[in-house]
């Protein structure tokens, strides 16, 4: 390690025959303070600064920094924290490849060595967001759905397969394995990490960045670790710090324990609603108080994936005794538990009954209150105790039947609340499957999906809802039939569980047949609906609704026409796969009829806490260890990829799934000039809440949008488009997808829905793709303007990389999301913050204004910066207003100076 070590804090450890050596916090407090009541996310911040301290980018202030934050418990002070390593999956990890190769071709144009280009930190890519719900319902559904996974995905495929041959320190786990948040919770994370180097064996504690921002599930086991943008995680494995500012950190004391009945989903959504009332985006959440004793380990990753949800960069558990069984449970080895406790308890990282730090600010639970909960229409803070769930769509449903109910902008700022307008009729449109004729209306449950990394990694839910199946099945209930039901684990060993507790054949009978290992319906991969339904849908302009066990709900997600969607436990799941609606109170009224025509009621069928706690000791140590035993290999069909043996990719010209992106095309060339940009114009004004489904191309590609006609100019059959996350190494179908979400409204088309924009002056309305070409062409600037809260949701990179290749120079919004802001920085877009008071409304911006952004000639460029904007109104009226540059740190100065973080680390790298 490189330490220069200036509180002499270096100790060994012993732990059965091996010695270890580590930085004592202990040791560290003698010159910096006491530590005792720091919080333990900030005591793993500091040991990684004590580790990493070098004088130069890590100093002795940085230190004391952390120390001194128990005195203010907030902190300015910028530091570089290097994490162990990097999680990646698919969708984020194949550009992030492409982007690898693309360096190394640079770097071999510029006469350097392309090997240079290899990731410096171990990374692990888990191939989990590419298998789809084309098939359900059937025994032959998952074997079905594998085998077109491969034929789908064949060339991206053999891209990651040369990738994981090319590069070290990369390892892929292949497709049908499961999701890589369970399979980092439940195989590839530590706890505390080791490391081999001259002869001596380093102990640190286990931390990473991950391309998808539920990587924060890890912190369940003790494991600091959050979202970044591809971009930032590329960086951070070739070497580079991530700069960040000492956090703020929120607690959140625990108390009591769950009440009969109740689920960790249930916990989880109130949890989220509570810190999102808050206010946590860009803290650290650290959860404390001797409830947490009664929270299985399952319960606490639950907690710990949703921090997106609830804004924070992390929500973090210390280390423990249930921490311990678990990774006994899940088979690590012996040594490495004993490493865990014993470095845990030396370094004061281990949590004792009565613990309680000091934090910035905190708040409380007593998980006794927690009721049946589920979150929606469409936003996952949005909760909605079960009994209200029916008036909350009526609610919905009767402002989308009534839009003069609207007040501009609430369905964005309120999540599909606000003023209920009575219940709106039933909308009847009959259709025709398999032979029979049913009716189809408002608030049917059209998908209901176990699915996603937040659920099917905790096996009392789980268990509950192969219960509730069983019970169901029993009474001789039957799912509705216009519902499409699947079963899609996070790991194989959810199988292995249910296959022993004798539930499968319950699910099966429901509907409920395993699909695949992967996110499916949680990210967009819900696959068709039967024609029939699809049709109905459009014919009768029906709003229906989708329940899934997700983590995310945005409009357009799930699937383009399920206008609602309600996140709830895999209980509830299959309840209202038997209900067939959301116009029901399934707390109050039957989901059906037993064999003598007798109502059976929800409480009927729900499984007691005994019930789930027998059903839960079904799963042991084997199930882990024999569905880990070979994670790598993968099955026939990938081990028979081909893999050219080669330091750089052979691009294929004909590819319509990977393509050489035009990125560091200019790397022999000075960086671009950082001055002031003239002339500009709106490419589009948002409202708040603008996701990353929003702006980045996510789910199925549309025939008649601008990347179905590129991909039917290159040959592709509609049929064969997949999606746009199975795409994300072709840029020129990635730009032609950014902002082309069928949900986003402009609001320079009176709040339309839809993928579009007026070009300006001609007045002409234009797909946002085309109407940016033509911008190009006539050499202007673009900007875009938004409202609060800009790129919530997922880490998607592209979400930034298509903004670039539009020509967008800046965003103006009144906050941005902290991943996507970074992002945005990373590849050389200006984000700017209306400074309070100020927003797109007060200055009654139409998007037919010029704009230009002063303050960058002839000056140097800062953190934070107070920038200036000049309005040029249709009519010639100007007016001046300041606003916020919000480059946050020294080091993305100098990212945004080079053009970007890639680019400084491949012109660092040329230079050496």
């Amino acid at each position: 390690m490189p330490s220069t070590d200036s509180l002499n804090c270096r100790r060994t450890l012993n732990v059965g025959e091996r010695t270890y050596t580590y930085f004592s916090l202990p040791e560290a407090a003698k010159n910096l303070g006491d530590l005792d009541r720091l919080p333990f996310s900030l005591k793993v911040l500091l040991e990684n600064l004590l580790r990493w301290e070098d004088g130069k980018t890590v100093t002795r202030r940085d230190l004391q920094a952390i120390a001194d934050w128990l005195h203010t418990r907030s902190s300015d002070r910028e530091i570089q924290y290097r994490p162990a390593r990097v999680l990646m999956q698919d969708f984020t990890g194949v550009p992030a490849v492409v982007d690898l190769a693309a360096m190394r071709d640079a770097m071999a144009k510029a006469g350097g060595d392309p090997q240079k280009i290899n990731p410096l930190s171990p990374v692990d890519l888990v191939i989990d967001h590419s298998v789809m719900v084309d098939k359900f319902a059937t025994p032959e559904a998952f074997g079905e759905n594998v085998e077109i996974e491969m034929q789908r995905n064949g060339e991206r495929y053999a891209f990651l397969r040369w990738g994981q041959h090319a590069f070290d320190n990369f390892s892929v786990v292949p497709p049908g394995t499961g999701i890589c948040h369970q399979v980092n919770l439940e195989y590839l994370g530590r706890t505390v990490w080791t490391k081999d180097e001259d002869g001596v064996t380093y102990a640190f504690p286990d931390t990473l960045v991950g391309t998808d921002s539920h990587t924060t599930m890890i912190n369940g086991l003790g494991v600091l670790g959050w979202g970044v943008g591809g971009i930032e995680a590329e960086a951070a494995m070739l070497g580079q710090p991530v700069s960040m500012l000492i956090p703020e950190v929120i607690g959140f004391k625990l108390s009591g324990k769950l009440k009969e009945g109740i689920t960790a989903t249930d916990l989880v959504l109130t949890v989220t609603q509570m810190l999102r009332k808050k206010g946590v985006v860009g803290k650290f959440v650290e959860f404390y108080g001797d409830g947490l004793a009664e929270l299985p380990l399952a319960d606490r990753a639950t907690l710990a994936n949703m921090a997106p949800e609830y804004g924070a960069t992390c929500g973090f558990f210390p280390v423990d005794e249930i921490t311990l069984g678990y990774l006994r449970l899940s088979g690590r080895p012996e040594e490495a538990v004993k490493l865990v406790e014993s470095y845990c308890k030396a370094q004061g990282l281990w949590r004792h009954a009565g613990s309680e730090p000091l934090f910035t600010d905190s708040l409380e639970l007593d998980m006794g209150q927690v009721e049946a909960s589920l979150a929606g229409p469409k936003r996952p803070q949005d909760r909605v105790a079960l009994p209200q769930v029916s008036q909350a769509f009526e609610d919905f449903l009767g402002l989308q039947l009534n839009p003069t109910a609207k007040e501009e902008g609430r369905l964005e700022s309120e999540g599909g609340g606000g003023v209920a307008v009575g219940n709106a009729a039933q909308n009847d449109i009959h259709y025709e499957l398999n032979g029979q004729r049913h009716p189809l209306r408002d608030g049917a449950v059209v998908i209901a999906a176990i699915t996603s990394c937040t659920n099917t990694s905790n096996p009392s839910v789980m268990m509950a809802a192969g219960l509730l199946a069983k019970k169901a099945v029993e009474k001789g209930l039957q799912r509705k039939p216009w519902v499409k039901s699947s079963l899609a684990p996070g790991s194989k060993v959810v199988t292995e569980y249910f296959a022993a507790a004798g539930l499968t054949e319950y699910l099966d009978t429901l509907g409920f047949d395993l699909v695949g290992y992967g996110c499916t319906t949680c990210i967009g991969n819900s696959g068709p609906l039967p024609d029939p339904i699809e049709k109905a849908i459009q014919q009768g302009d029906l709003t229906v609704a989708s329940v899934l066990s997700g983590n995310r709900n945005f409009e357009g997600r799930v699937h383009p026409l399920v206008k609602t969607n309600w996140l709830a436990s895999p209980p509830l799941v299959v309840a209202y796969a038997l209900a067939g609606s959301v116009r029901m109170n399934i707390a109050e009224e039957p989901l059906g009829e037993d064999r003598d025509g007798k109502p059976v009621y929800l409480r009927d069928i729900w499984p007691s806490q005994q019930e789930i706690a027998e059903a839960v000791q079904k799963v042991d140590t084997a199930m882990f260890r024999k569905e880990y035993a070979a994670v790598f290999e993968g099955d026939a069909q990938w081990q028979a990829i081909g893999v050219p043996e080669s330091n750089t990719y052979a691009w294929q010209a004909d590819s319509t799934y990977i393509q050489h992106p035009p990125f560091f095309e200019q790397i022999d060339q000075a960086p671009p000039h950082v001055g002031d940009i003239h002339e500009a114009r709106i490419l589009a004004l948002l409202g708040d809440s603008v996701t990353t489904d929003h702006i980045s191309p996510a789910g199925n590609i549309k025939a008649d949008s601008p990347a179905g006609r590129y991909l039917r100019e290159q040959g592709v059959a509609s049929t064969d488009f997949n999606s746009y996350g199975s795409r994300r190494g072709n840029h020129q179908v990635m730009m032609r997808g950014t902002f082309a979400n069928i949900r986003i409204r402009n609001e320079m088309l009176d709040g339309q829905e839809g993928g579009n924009t007026l070009h300006v002056p001609s007045g002409d309305q234009l797909s946002i793709y085309d109407a940016a070409m033509r911008y190009q062409a006539e050499g202007t600037p673009l900007v875009v303007i938004a409202g609060k809260e800009y790129g919530t949701g997922s880490s998607r990179d592209w979400a930034a990389k298509g903004t670039n290749l539009l020509g967008v120079k800046a965003v103006l919004a009144e906050s941005f999301e902290r991943i996507h802001r970074s992002n945005l920085v990373g590849m050389g877009v200006l984000p700017l913050q209306f400074k309070d008071g100020l927003d797109r409304r007060t200055l009654k911006l139409t998007g037919r204004e010029t704009l230009a952004i002063t303050g960058l000639d002839g000056v140097e460029l800062r953190p934070l910066m107070p920038l200036g904007v000049e309005i040029t109104r249709e009519n010639g009226a100007q007016e001046h207003v300041e606003v916020l540059c919000r480059i946050d740190t020294l080091n993305e100065v100098e990212y945004f100076k080079a053009g970007g973080i890639l680019h400084y680390v491949l012109r660092q790298m040329i230079a050496n």
